[in-house]
Protein backbone atom coordinates (compact mmCIF):
# COMPACT_ATOMS: atom_id res chain seq x y z
CA UNK A 1 0.00 0.00 0.00
CA UNK A 2 1.04 3.49 -0.84
CA UNK A 3 2.05 5.83 2.01
CA UNK A 4 -0.45 8.70 2.23
CA UNK A 5 1.14 12.07 1.76
CA UNK A 6 -0.65 15.13 3.43
CA UNK A 7 0.18 18.43 2.34
CA UNK A 8 -0.68 21.44 4.38
CA UNK A 9 -3.52 23.00 3.12
CA UNK A 10 -1.64 26.37 3.06
CA UNK A 11 0.38 24.62 0.21
CA UNK A 12 -2.46 25.09 -2.16
CA UNK A 13 -3.19 28.87 -1.52
CA UNK A 14 -2.17 30.95 -4.17
CA UNK A 15 -1.49 28.30 -6.95
CA UNK A 16 -2.45 27.95 -10.62
CA UNK A 17 -2.29 24.47 -11.65
CA UNK A 18 -4.72 22.27 -14.56
CA UNK A 19 -5.97 19.19 -13.73
CA UNK A 20 -6.04 16.31 -16.21
CA UNK A 21 -9.52 14.44 -16.17
CA UNK A 22 -8.85 10.69 -15.51
CA UNK A 23 -12.35 8.21 -15.13
CA UNK A 24 -13.26 8.01 -11.55
CA UNK A 25 -12.14 4.58 -10.99
CA UNK A 26 -8.75 5.55 -10.27
CA UNK A 27 -9.29 6.55 -6.73
CA UNK A 28 -11.63 3.22 -6.16
CA UNK A 29 -10.45 2.15 -2.61
CA UNK A 30 -8.43 4.98 -1.96
CA UNK A 31 -9.36 6.74 1.43
CA UNK A 32 -10.63 10.60 1.18
CA UNK A 33 -7.59 12.68 2.27
CA UNK A 34 -9.44 16.01 2.78
CA UNK A 35 -13.51 16.69 2.19
CA UNK A 36 -14.22 20.07 1.82
CA UNK A 37 -17.45 21.81 2.88
CA UNK A 38 -18.55 22.33 -1.45
CA UNK A 39 -18.41 18.95 -1.61
CA UNK A 40 -15.31 18.44 -2.96
CA UNK A 41 -13.14 15.25 -1.71
CA UNK A 42 -9.05 15.24 -2.22
CA UNK A 43 -6.96 12.46 -2.26
CA UNK A 44 -2.81 13.06 -2.24
CA UNK A 45 -0.61 10.23 -3.80
CA UNK A 46 3.14 10.61 -3.33
CA UNK A 47 3.09 11.92 -7.25
CA UNK A 48 0.31 14.42 -7.16
CA UNK A 49 -3.58 14.86 -5.89
CA UNK A 50 -6.41 13.31 -7.35
CA UNK A 51 -9.34 16.33 -7.16
CA UNK A 52 -13.38 14.86 -7.46
CA UNK A 53 -15.54 18.11 -7.71
CA UNK A 54 -18.34 19.25 -9.52
CA UNK A 55 -16.55 22.85 -9.62
CA UNK A 56 -13.63 23.80 -11.15
CA UNK A 57 -11.98 27.40 -12.19
CA UNK A 58 -11.49 30.66 -9.50
CA UNK A 59 -11.22 28.63 -6.23
CA UNK A 60 -10.94 30.89 -2.88
CA UNK A 61 -7.29 31.95 -4.01
CA UNK A 62 -6.44 29.70 -6.39
CA UNK A 63 -7.05 28.75 -9.90
CA UNK A 64 -7.35 25.51 -10.65
CA UNK A 65 -8.48 24.43 -14.34
CA UNK A 66 -9.67 20.76 -15.53
CA UNK A 67 -8.76 19.72 -19.05
CA UNK A 68 -11.76 17.75 -19.83
CA UNK A 69 -11.33 13.87 -21.46
CA UNK A 70 -11.71 13.65 -24.88
CA UNK A 71 -14.65 13.03 -25.52
CA UNK A 72 -16.05 15.07 -22.77
CA UNK A 73 -17.39 12.58 -19.75
CA UNK A 74 -21.38 13.37 -19.36
CA UNK A 75 -20.63 13.08 -15.03
CA UNK A 76 -21.46 16.46 -13.12
CA UNK A 77 -18.81 15.44 -10.83
CA UNK A 78 -15.50 15.00 -12.62
CA UNK A 79 -11.94 13.60 -11.47
CA UNK A 80 -8.72 15.82 -11.93
CA UNK A 81 -5.01 14.71 -11.08
CA UNK A 82 -2.59 16.87 -11.22
CA UNK A 83 1.65 16.30 -10.25
CA UNK A 84 2.93 18.28 -7.63
CA UNK A 85 5.30 19.77 -9.67
CA UNK A 86 2.41 21.30 -12.23
CA UNK A 87 1.56 23.86 -9.25
CA UNK A 88 2.78 26.99 -10.21
CA UNK A 89 2.39 30.26 -7.84
CA UNK A 90 -0.37 32.49 -8.41
CA UNK A 91 -0.56 36.64 -7.23
CA UNK A 92 -1.66 39.89 -9.12
CA UNK A 93 1.29 41.87 -9.55
CA UNK A 94 3.46 40.04 -11.43
CA UNK A 95 3.02 38.35 -15.31
CA UNK A 96 2.66 34.99 -15.09
CA UNK A 97 0.21 33.64 -18.21
CA UNK A 98 -0.10 33.69 -21.43
CA UNK A 99 -2.98 32.88 -23.88
CA UNK A 100 -2.91 29.52 -26.24
CA UNK A 101 -5.92 29.38 -28.80
CA UNK A 102 -7.53 26.51 -30.35
CA UNK A 103 -8.74 27.70 -33.86
CA UNK A 104 -10.85 24.28 -34.52
CA UNK A 105 -12.75 24.25 -31.13
CA UNK A 106 -12.70 28.18 -30.70
CA UNK A 107 -11.41 28.54 -27.36
CA UNK A 108 -9.08 30.27 -25.53
CA UNK A 109 -7.18 29.32 -22.45
CA UNK A 110 -4.37 30.61 -20.01
CA UNK A 111 -1.26 28.76 -19.35
CA UNK A 112 1.22 29.74 -16.60
CA UNK A 113 4.79 30.73 -17.55
CA UNK A 114 6.33 27.86 -15.46
CA UNK A 115 4.28 25.61 -17.85
CA UNK A 116 6.89 23.03 -19.57
CA UNK A 117 5.36 24.00 -22.75
CA UNK A 118 6.08 27.55 -22.70
CA UNK A 119 7.82 28.70 -25.70
CA UNK A 120 8.43 32.31 -24.79
CA UNK A 121 6.83 33.14 -27.84
CA UNK A 122 3.16 34.67 -26.21
CA UNK A 123 3.47 37.33 -24.22
CA UNK A 124 2.80 37.36 -20.40
CA UNK A 125 0.69 39.46 -18.49
CA UNK A 126 -0.34 39.80 -15.21
CA UNK A 127 -3.95 38.35 -14.06
CA UNK A 128 -6.21 41.37 -14.89
CA UNK A 129 -4.55 42.00 -18.19
CA UNK A 130 -4.86 38.01 -19.28
CA UNK A 131 -8.61 38.10 -18.64
CA UNK A 132 -9.82 41.60 -20.18
CA UNK A 133 -7.65 39.36 -23.91
CA UNK A 134 -9.43 36.25 -22.63
CA UNK A 135 -13.08 38.67 -22.77
CA UNK A 136 -11.97 39.93 -26.31
CA UNK A 137 -10.58 36.92 -27.80
CA UNK A 138 -13.78 35.05 -26.88
CA UNK A 139 -15.80 38.22 -28.46
CA UNK A 140 -13.94 37.23 -31.81
CA UNK A 141 -14.68 33.94 -31.83
CA UNK A 142 -18.16 33.92 -30.86
CA UNK A 143 -19.13 36.85 -32.46
CA UNK A 144 -19.21 37.93 -36.12
CA UNK A 145 -20.87 41.54 -35.91
CA UNK A 146 -17.45 43.23 -35.57
CA UNK A 147 -16.31 41.72 -39.31
CA UNK A 148 -18.68 44.17 -41.03
CA UNK A 149 -16.13 46.92 -40.77
CA UNK A 150 -13.65 44.90 -42.79
CA UNK A 151 -12.65 43.59 -46.24
CA UNK A 152 -12.14 39.79 -45.84
CA UNK A 153 -12.34 37.00 -47.96
CA UNK A 154 -12.04 34.25 -44.96
CA UNK A 155 -13.67 35.45 -42.02
CA UNK A 156 -11.84 32.77 -40.24
CA UNK A 157 -8.30 33.73 -41.23
CA UNK A 158 -9.35 37.46 -40.46
CA UNK A 159 -10.05 36.27 -36.62
CA UNK A 160 -7.06 33.98 -36.59
CA UNK A 161 -4.70 37.05 -37.51
CA UNK A 162 -6.66 39.15 -35.36
CA UNK A 163 -6.54 36.56 -32.18
CA UNK A 164 -2.76 36.11 -32.98
CA UNK A 165 -1.99 39.97 -32.72
CA UNK A 166 -3.86 39.72 -29.62
CA UNK A 167 -1.92 36.66 -27.82
CA UNK A 168 1.69 37.34 -29.54
CA UNK A 169 1.55 41.16 -29.39
CA UNK A 170 0.62 43.85 -26.74
CA UNK A 171 -0.94 45.83 -29.42
CA UNK A 172 -4.49 47.08 -28.37
CA UNK A 173 -6.98 45.25 -29.77
CA UNK A 174 -8.22 49.13 -31.94
CA UNK A 175 -4.87 49.40 -32.67
CA UNK A 176 -4.83 45.67 -34.50
CA UNK A 177 -8.21 46.36 -36.00
CA UNK A 178 -6.57 49.50 -37.30
CA UNK A 179 -3.96 47.63 -39.08
CA UNK A 180 -6.28 45.46 -40.73
CA UNK A 181 -9.17 47.99 -42.63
Amino acid sequence: MEKIFRPSPKSFKNTFCVFQEILPDCISGMPVQYDSKSGSKYYYTTEGMYRYSNHWGRLANSKWRLEPLEPETPFKFKLGFAAWNEFYPDNTEDELYYLEANYTKRTVNYQHRNNPKYDSKAILRTSFFTAKRIKQIRNLFELTSWAKYFDYDDIDLLRKEIIDELIFTNKTLEEIKREFV
